[in-house]
């Protein structure tokens, strides 16, 4: 159960308690020997060893069988897969599977339970529970159905949708879910079976999470009972019931009985599988947290240190005992500050760098230099892994099942991969140093980041955390660093109350009067979340011209130009005018958007100088349904205005295997013809040539890549974002371009983050004048650790991205007035040529409409805002 103890709820239970993924049976003996062989491989960590035989396997049934046979390969090979990280080669096999196994023995056989869960599991793993949702279900429906209902297997599904509805924090429902799998487990197996105490422990932490704290302990109690009974008093599971005893006395403030139970499962780990392992450093977060819980914050910061050495350091742990050793003089101000802000930029690392990794995967299909270093590199990592999960695996058997000699190799082989690996980025670092940076980069000091920064500007970083968030703030003269007492939840719900004015269909029917007040926009909110985030460190940052905001989580989602500075009159004006007088942020200082802290240095230190050609080329108004192949037919579909608003659905909805599912696309993208008028007029503006700008079929992916983008310095995007966030595999953030008759490797329609690393561009800036390409579905989905990162990778200086759906009369005047303002003026900077572009706009009295934060607000600057 993944809580403040990190603990794990088991996905895939059976009496052996094995891994998630479950192997499917074969009829004939030849293939189940060479089943049990892929599988033996896989259990020992040695994916790159089984990937070959599960290939050779599903090659060899396509040409003889086209059923149950080869729909258990495909599920083994989608197993290897999933094993070395590639969900997005997995999911596909997974999918073919369940097809083959419904037309060979029907929809209603047991028998498809494993390629179901597998599945669902997979999409568990991403966070894309509402596909796992039905997915359990029907594994567990099958499984009743043609099986005893008192059959492991339903105790299995049992547990796995009870595990989704813990993840889901659908606590009650998964309580009765873990009772029946209970009475399935104790009956097959016997009151003291292993699997027993594992569901017991699931229970107990259940209740917890209900409050129900008299409830909790007994079955915590007797899981760990069983545990020391059956395997050992120094086994890891034992270790985690000792963590979750603990975490329950440390909930009930039981601090004399937690601690002693923090300190041997602490102990357990270490001795079973050494210090650096990751179990031993959650156990020692755990242990370093309970002690500041406690108010003994000197006691905990040798362990926070321990875990910041070791790179495992949890930000709900390290910064607020770093924070109080600060306030405490355990440590020395800046030493505290610096600490803090590695572990910020280290604990979004993997998300900063996504947008390379996939470009990595991609480049792996090639053969340049590049691509044989990355490959290599990629294949040492999934390796390590593995081992490291074979080892796991291998301590939680009884000793006389050991393999000792094995297990030595296990760790040796994961030491001789560290050095590698280490040998590998120091290669990558010389010969191209600008992906090394990009991948891997080293966390800034405060004093690097002053040094980067100009003397009118200040950085203000933000780290949200369970039950508070914390901002640094930095400037030239100084640093400051406060506590902010909102946590992850709160954000969430203020950014998305503050976002639901931000509609611009509010405003297109009220001309003038501000009736229907409770949707509109709340300028009381705006200004208490300025004085909840801005307030604490204003002393340091007010009178700077620039504002550099590294946001996390939830305020990824926020538009900071639209903080109000001083108490409105009104939390919604009697007229739309009424906005106009607001205190905006935005009329004190130009406001810049950085993915990350390192992302200021990559930008600077490694931005191309050479001037582009030619102004700029754009893409709109694609092509989603080719029965509306005129543009006149687009017009009269689309109506008035279409909303480029889809980002509920995620991307992945629209994949079937290797191409795009057209009829669904055509179905969930309404055409955008105003987009043409949109790119027509930014064109004329900038001087672009009519052939740069590419509309309907010619707005393709086809296009896009055959051309020469390096010679543009401005590249422009008029269509529909799809942005569900950053998701592992297959659901990547893209823009939709024209869906070709017969998709291709090469066009598909959709031009993905990965795809987007691999242009080439030398651009000012890219416009993505598309739906919310900033936030995705939900606030903190970190949709900009995709698209905007990857066109960072591939050569772009600035992005100029759209918060919600755009008004595309309002998008052409708000770009074309920031381009102009940027060639007569270019030394102000692109940030400032925004912010006057925008102040212009809401001061223009000729509609009351302008003056409304919806119409005037939708673009963000990301990146470099100043003139380099």
């Amino acid at each position: 159960m993944a809580g403040r103890n990190g603990l794990a709820l088991i996905a895939g239970l059976t009496l052996a308690i094995t891994a998630s993924l479950v192997t499917p049976s074969f009829a004939q003996k030849g293939l189940a020997a060479e089943s049990a062989r892929i599988n033996a491989l896989m259990s020992a960590g040695r994916y790159s060893d089984a990937l070959p035989l599960a290939q050779g396997m599903v090659a060899s049934l396509e040409k003889s069988d086209t059923g149950r046979e080869l729909a258990a390969a495909l599920n083994n090979l989608g197993q290897v897969h999933a094993g070395q990280g590639h969900d997005d080669l997995a999911e596909p096999l997974y999918r073919r599977a369940i097809v083959l196994m419904e037309k060979s023995l029907g929809l209603k056989t047991p028998l498809i339970g494993a390629e179901l869960t597998n599945l669902a599991a997979l999409y568990q793993r991403q966070s894309r529970y509402a596909e796992a949702e039905p997915l359990f279900r029907r594994a567990l429906a099958v499984r009743e159905k043609g099986l005893s209902r008192e059959h492991p297997d339903v105790g299995q599904s049992l547990n796995n949708l009870a595990t989704l509805y813990v993840k889901q924090q659908h606590y009650a429902n998964a309580e009765p879910l873990f009772q029946r799998a209970l009475a399935i487990y104790q009956k097959a197996g016997g009151s003291e079976h292993p699997a027993v105490a594992t569901v017991l422990n699931n229970l107990g932490q259940v209740y917890r999470d209900l409050n129900r704290d008299a409830d909790a302990e007994a079955p915590i109690k007797r899981s760990l009972a069983i545990r020391e009974k059956v395997l050992g008093p120094d086994h890891p599971d034992v270790a985690r019931s000792l963590n979750n005893l603990a975490g329950l006395y440390e909930h009930q403030q039981r601090y004399g009985d937690a601690e002693p139970l923090y300190r041997r499962a602490l102990l357990i780990r270490e001795n079973a599988l050494g210090p650096d392992h990751p179990d031993a450093m959650t156990s020692t977060s755990n242990l370093a947290y309970f002690l500041y819980v406690a108010g003994r914050t000197a006691d905990a910061l040798p362990f926070a240190e321990t875990t910041l050495r070791g790179d495992r350091a949890e930000l709900r742990v390290v910064l607020p005992v770093l924070f109080a050793a600060r306030r405490q003089d355990l440590l020395s101000r800046d030493k505290a500050l610096d600490q803090a802000l590695a572990a910020i930029q280290r604990g979004t690392q993997s998300s900063a760098a996504s947008a390379v990794n996939k470009l990595a995967v991609r480049l792996a299909a090639g053969s340049d230099r590049l691509a044989e270093l990355v490959r290599r590199d990629q294949d040492l990592a999934a390796e390590s892994e593995a081992l490291d999960k074979a080892i796991v695996t291998a301590v939680s058997k009884q000793s006389a099942q050991r393999d000792l000699a094995a297990e030595q190799r296990s760790r040796a082989r994961i030491a001789t991969i560290a050095n590698e690996r280490a040998g590998l980025q120091k290669t990558l670092a010389v010969e191209f140093p600008d992906y090394a940076s990009l991948s891997n980069p080293l966390p800034l000091t405060a004093k690097d980041i002053q040094l980067l920064l100009s003397a009118d500007e200040a950085m203000v970083l933000y780290s949200v955390v369970d039950k508070q968030s914390y901002v640094i703030a930095i400037t030239r003269e100084g640093v400051d660093w406060k506590a902010i007492p909102l946590g992850a939840d709160a954000l969430t719900q203020k950014v998305t109350a503050f976002r639901k004015g931000l509609d611009v269909g509010k405003v297109r029917d009220k001309p003038r009067d501000a009736s229907g007040k409770s949707g509109l926009f709340d300028l009381a909110l705006a200004n208490e979340l300025h004085v909840a985030l801005l307030g604490p460190v204003e002393a340091l940052t007010k009178d700077k011209r620039s504002l550099l905001v590294v946001p996390s989580a939830a305020l990824t989602a926020l538009p900071f130009h639209l903080l109000v500075t001083e108490k409105p009159q009104a939390a919604i004006p009697d007229t739309l005018e009424g906005y106009r007088g607001a205190a905006w942020l935005l009329r004190r200082q130009a406001v810049s958007v950085l993915p990350s802290v390192v992302s200021l240095k990559s930008l600077r230190a490694f931005a191309r100088r050479d001037q582009s050609v030619k102004p700029m080329t754009g893409f709109g108004d694609p092509v989603f349904n080719p029965a509306l192949e005129g543009s006149a037919e687009r017009r009269a579909a689309s109506g008035k205005v279409a909303a480029r608003s889809i980002a509920t659905i995620a991307y992945s909805d629209f994949w079937r295997g290797a191409g795009v599912d057209r009829a669904r696309l055509a179905q969930a993208l309404p055409q955008l013809p105003d987009t043409a008028d949109e790119l027509n007029a930014v064109a004329r503006d900038v001087g672009a040539a009519e052939a740069d700008i590419h509309l309907g079929r010619d707005a393709s992916e086809t296009t896009l890549k055959r051309a020469a983008l390096a010679q543009y310095g401005i590249i422009y995007f008029a269509t529909h974002g799809l942005v569900a966030g950053d998701i592992k595999g297959l659901g990547e953030p893209s823009l939709a371009l024209s869906i070709p008759d017969q998709p291709t490797e090469l066009d598909d329609g959709l031009l993905t983050a990965s795809e987007v690393a691999q242009l080439k561009l030398n651009a000012d800036w890219v416009v993505l004048s598309a739906c919310n390409t900033i936030a995705g579905d939900k606030p903190g989905a970190e949709a900009l650790s995709g698209l905007a990162r990857s066109f960072f990778y591939a050569g772009a200086r600035a992005l100029l991205v759209s918060h919600w759906a755009v008004d595309s009369e309002a998008a052409t005047r708000l770009t074309t007035m920031t381009f102009e303002l940027l060639k007569n003026e270019p030394k102000i900077g692109r940030a400032e040529a925004l912010r006057r572009a925008m102040l212009t706009y809401v001061d223009d009295t000729s509609s009351p409409r302008n003056a409304y934060p919806a119409m005037w607000g939708p673009f963000a600057l990301i990146g470099e805002g100043e003139v380099r």
